[in-house]
């Protein structure tokens, strides 16, 4: 039998320390939060500054040097050159959105970020972090159409396609963060509202609200496995058949060649993936957001600045349209 009286009292007990959590002398009209960023030793943020702005740096130049070379070059015309200055477009923006900030709370010695301030890095975040986890899933789908159906590439990565598929990516992403900033807007934060990270990371935030958060978690892994697991199952399924197309070359000169088109891509998706999946599936098992923020510039930072020397130095027709870019 049921004890009604004792699961009444129970239930009232709950509903009791809900409502305390939630008294609003435990809540805060929000108006900046503080980035703890790195480290708070003085000694280390000029060195911090320093090795952060030549980070940055390097990515616009490298990346802009990229979009210049194709977009000069008509050789470079083609459908996996479109796709790689659209990355470069998108890492540039991707690394802008939390560096200069960073940069500019070093300078100045301050840890604080207003509260539209925060909720505008994250929408921006969220966008340039799922275009390019869609851009590097059609350029695979791009190597397997070249490899394993070369005599109908032009009929199928027709101009018309590619920049409809980048059009729709632009459009799913906006709509992808919009809802998430949106859910952010309706919590109620406390006066805790400290950030454990150099920039304002979905998951920290949500982690700093003292209203119920169970729908910004549902909202969040839902989307996060559909929206990133989908390109990834996609991407490896695309290389399951490039692998397969390529030991069914007879000579080993052929071979070379076939993966050489697409080595420089498996590396870029290998190097964002691990290190972004590094991050977040690690801090699952650890309760230092110091090592987190850490492990993060991996894939916001080092990645994009990768990025362009991975394709040049790879890549001979990239190499020639950059030297006749730089000569003119």
């Amino acid at each position: 039998m049921l004890d009604f009286p004792y699961l009444g009292c129970r239930l009232s007990e709950l509903w009791s320390s809900h409502l305390r959590h939630m008294e609003p002398g435990n809540i805060t009209q929000v108006s900046e939060f503080l980035l703890l960023g790195f480290s708070e030793t003085p000694g280390l943020q000029p060195l911090l500054f320093g090795l952060f702005l030549c980070m940055y740096l390097i990515t616009v130049l490298g990346n802009l040097l990229i979009i210049l070379a194709v977009s000069s070059d008509s050789h470079l015309h083609t459908p996996m050159y479109f796709f790689l200055s659209n990355l470069s477009l998108v890492d540039i923006c991707f690394t802008s959105t939390t560096v200069p900030k960073m940069l500019v709370n070093i300078q100045t010695h301050s840890k604080a970020i207003t509260y539209a301030g925060c909720i505008t890095q994250m929408y921006f975040f969220i966008l340039f972090a799922g275009l390019d986890d869609f851009i590097l899933t059609v350029m695979a789908y791009d190597r397997y159409v070249a490899i394993c159906h070369p005599l109908h590439y032009m009929v199928i990565m027709n101009s018309q396609l590619c920049g409809l598929l980048v059009l729709v990516f632009w459009i799913l992403t906006a709509l992808y963060s919009l809802l998430h900033c949106l859910m952010v807007l309706r919590l109620s934060f406390c006066s805790d509202l400290e950030v454990p990270h150099f920039f304002c990371e979905l998951k920290q935030v949500v982690q700093l609200a003292c209203s119920d958060t169970f729908p910004n978690d549902l909202v969040m892994y839902f989307s996060a496995g559909l929206l990133a697991g989908g390109p990834l199952a996609g991407i490896l399924y695309s290389y399951s058949k490039i692998v397969s197309s390529i030991c069914a070359i007879p000579s080993a000169q052929g071979k070379y060649k076939a993966f050489s088109t697409c080595a420089s891509h498996l590396s870029v998706v290998s190097l964002f993936y691990g290190t972004s999946l590094g991050v977040y599936l690690g801090s699952t098992g650890t309760h230092s957001s110091q090592s987190t923020a850490t492990a993060s510039v991996m894939y916001t930072v080092v990645t994009p600045m990768l990025n362009p020397f991975i394709y040049s130095l790879r890549n001979k027709d990239i190499k020639r349209a950059l030297e006749r870019f730089l000569a003119r």
